[in-house]
Order: C-alpha cells, then structure tokens, then sequence
C-alpha cells in the first residue's frame, strides 16, 4: 500500500523524462485505480489512448510541425489570475537560463511541450465534446487518480493541455496518427519511468 500523503507530495511535472520504458503491468495497476474515480451518472467519459514508439514519434512530428507553422497560443486566464502564469514562466525560463525579454529563447522552450520532453510514451485523455462542466470535472478526477498512481509506482508525468486537435472545427487542427475521432478534445500527459 502507497502512502497517500507522500504521493501527492512527491507529484510534480516533469520536464526532462528518461528514455526507458514504462513497464506494462505498473500502467495497468494504475489505469485500473484510475478507473475507480468518480463520474457524473457513472458515464466514465475519458476514453484514453497511449503512443510509444513509431506513433509517438509521428504524433511528435505531427504537433511539432503544427507548433513552428502556427505558434500555439495559451489558454486564456482571467486577468486576477494572470500573476500565477506569469510567476511560474519566470521560475520555469528561469532555471532554464532564459531571460524574461529573449522572445527567441522563450518560443524554443515552448516547442519542447510539442517534443513531450522526451517522454517514451504520452496519454492522451479525451472527453466526448457534447460532455459538460460536471463531466470534465469527472474526467479531472480520473486524470488526477491516474497521475498519483503512476507517481506511486515512480513514473513520472507531466500533464499539458493541447490546443492542437481539439474538433474539426478548430483552425488548429492536426490529423493524430493515434486514431482520434474529431468528436473527442483532448489533454495530454506524459511519462518516463
């Protein structure tokens, strides 16, 4: 048995994964807790999809491409809250070396997101876009469970949230080597082992 405490205290986003693959029967033990999370109606509306390998690498070079063509924009943040975004770039770039006035700099590191900072595998949650705010909160649920018991197992993650691929109506659209259907927008998250 995992100490809870602990787990959320050791949980933290990596930026800079190892190369090793994620051990099958560790992703399965999580998944299956992961599972047991709440859901509005019980709908469990997270259909989840992993890349490695040769799927990853085309997903890879499918947002990386879509990144340097049409830099992506962040989600907006109600201006009260802008602070926080702007307090952890500056930790972030900071222990990068990367000054808070070096556009060039800055825009480069971003392109990192789009390489999963050399995770071997991503997961890529989704959420059926006719789902609503009770739903995602599910989806939320699911994803924190999910990422808590990976850190358990001492797989690290870090979990991003995707612009690219969110419906066919999005001027930002890629085509997702995964399989994804148009009908699904997508967060993504990462790990190493």
């Amino acid at each position: 048995m995992f100490d809870l405490d602990q787990t959320i205290k050791e949980r933290h986003s990596t930026r800079k994964f190892l190369s090793q693959p994620v051990p099958r029967a560790l992703l399965d033990e999580a998944l299956a807790l992961a599972q047991l999370a709440p859901s509005n109606s019980n709908t469990q509306p997270w259909p989840v999809v992993f890349a490695q390998g040769t799927r990853r690498d085309r997903l890879q070079e499918a947002l990386l491409n879509q990144a340097k063509q049409q830099p992506p924009t962040s989600f907006g943040l109600p201006e009260s809250f802008q602070h926080y975004r702007q307090e952890l770039g500056a930790q972030v770039y900071g222990a990068m070396g990367i000054a808070r006035d070096d556009k060039v700099s800055r825009q480069l590191a971003v392109l990192h997101n789009y390489e999963f900072f050399g995770a071997p595998m991503v997961g890529i949650i989704c959420m059926h876009q006719d789902m609503g705010f009770a739903d995602a909160l599910g989806v939320g649920m699911y994803l924190q469970t999910l990422v808590l018991s990976l850190t358990a197992r001492g797989i690290g993650t870090c979990v991003e949230v995707s612009r690219f691929g969110l419906s066919r109506n999005h001027p930002q659209r890629v085509e997702h080597p995964t399989g994804i259907t148009d009908h699904l927008w997508l967060s993504r998250w990462l790990f190493r082992s």
